[in-house]
Parts: structure tokens; C-alpha cells; sequence
């Protein structure tokens, strides 16, 4: 869900200014789930970019504290997020820790890195949602570690219609600073792509599991 349209547009111009987004539909790029994407977006390049990191630390400290006041530590997901975790956990004063795609093979063998107490109120941040399922890995490993999970937070979501029924199904409180929809208005506005781009890339977005 997005909660602020402007911070939306804003963060989506910034993405494309930075030069995160990458369009190729000749030579598609493939992603973990095995789906084929013409488009990728590389939010770790936001770390990269002083002006563009402060801006979207404060759009996300802004949200938490309407959203989830109550929170009492913050969670990045690896390893995308544990930038602006951390980032975002400093602004507030919070502690903050990281959950692991897969559990730690040697030392403590760990899928929860950093120190927490039972039943305490996190937060799970994430870079970007698109399958949505990295995220849902990371709710049940920090509910399988005792942890009272208030809900997620991206930067940026392709907004698939899977994942946000099955955030729905789990109950999960889900925001987002952009989406797919409003990157694709940015980028036509600013002559990034063209109407037939948009177009294409707007059919891509229907069926990304089936398209070719």
C-alpha cells in the first residue's frame, strides 16, 4: 500500500536519476524466482547517492512513525536492506538486526543476526517486494524466533497481484514508499521510455511468470 503519493512520484524520479532502473526487453534479466523481467531496479545504488539515501531515511522514518509508533526494533532483510535498516534504526534510535535468506551453515548457525529479547515489537524493512516470498521468509523467521512482527515497509514494490494477496492471507501490514505504477508515470514524464515501452512493460507486469 502506498501511503503518500507525492513521496511515490518523488522517490521514483530519484531512482531513475541515480540510474537504478535498468530497461533491456531484447536480453531480459532473471530474477531468483526464476521469472524473467525486462526491467530491474537496484535500490543498493540509493546508498551510493548522499541526497537520495537522507531523503529516503526520512520518508521511511516518517511512515514508521505513523504507522507503527509503537515499534521497538528494526529488522533488514539480507542483504538488500541491511543498509537502510541500519540507516533508518539509527534515525529512530532503535537497535537493529538482520534476518538471513538461509540459516548460517558453521559458527552459531544463526538466521537472526544481532541481539533481541522474546516478544519484542519489530519491524521488517525490505529494499524491494516483488514475488513477495524473501519477504514472507523473513516474517516467519523472526516469528520463529519469538518476535511480535508489526508488519513490513519497502522501498519499492512491482505491486504483483501474488504477493499482495498473500500478505493479505497472512494478515500482514504492508507499505510501500513507491511502486511500479508510479516508476512507469516518472519514467514516460521524463522521456525515459516511450508509450510503447509503457505499454509493454505494462503487459509485462499482468503476467510476469508467463510472459515472453
Amino acid at each position: 500500500m502506498i501511503e503518500n503519493i507525492q513521496v511515490a512520484k518523488d522517490i521514483s524520479k530519484h531512482l531513475l536519476q541515480i540510474n537504478a532502473i535498468k530497461l533491456n526487453p531484447k536480453n531480459p534479466f532473471t530474477w531468483a524466482s526464476g521469472i524473467k523481467s525486462p526491467i530491474y531496479c537496484d535500490n543498493r545504488l540509493i546508498l551510493s547517492e548522499v541526497n537520495v539515501r537522507k531523503y529516503v531515511t526520512e520518508k521511511f522514518c516518517e511512515l514508521i512513525d505513523n504507522k507503527f509508533s509503537d515499534v521497538e526494533i528494526i529488522a533488514g532483510v539480507a542483504t538488500g536492506a541491511i543498509g537502510i535498516g541500519m540507516l533508518i534504526a539509527n534515525q529512530l534510535n532503535k537497535p537493529f538486526i538482520y534476518v538471513r535468506a538461509n540459516k548460517k551453515s558453521h559458527g552459531r548457525k544463526n538466521s537472526i543476526e544481532g541481539k533481541f529479547n522474546p516478544n519484542e515489537k519489530v519491524l521488517v524493512i525490505e529494499d524491494l517486494v516483488s514475488t513477495g516470498m524473501s519477504s514472507l521468509n523473513a516474517y516467519d523467521t523472526l516469528i520463529d524466533g519469538g518476535l511480535n512482527v508489526l508488519g513490513m515497509v519497502s522501498i519499492f514494490t512491482y505491486g504483483f497481484d501474488d504477493a499482495i494477496s498473500n500478505f493479505e492471507k497472512r494478515n500482514i501490514s504492508y507499505y510501500s514508499l513507491s511502486s511500479y505504477t508510479y516508476l512507469l508515470e516518472s519514467a514516460l514524464k521524463s522521456n525515459y521510455i516511450n508509450k510503447n515501452e509503457i505499454n509493454f512493460l505494462s503487459q509485462w507486469r499482468k503476467d510476469p511468470k508467463n510472459w515472453k
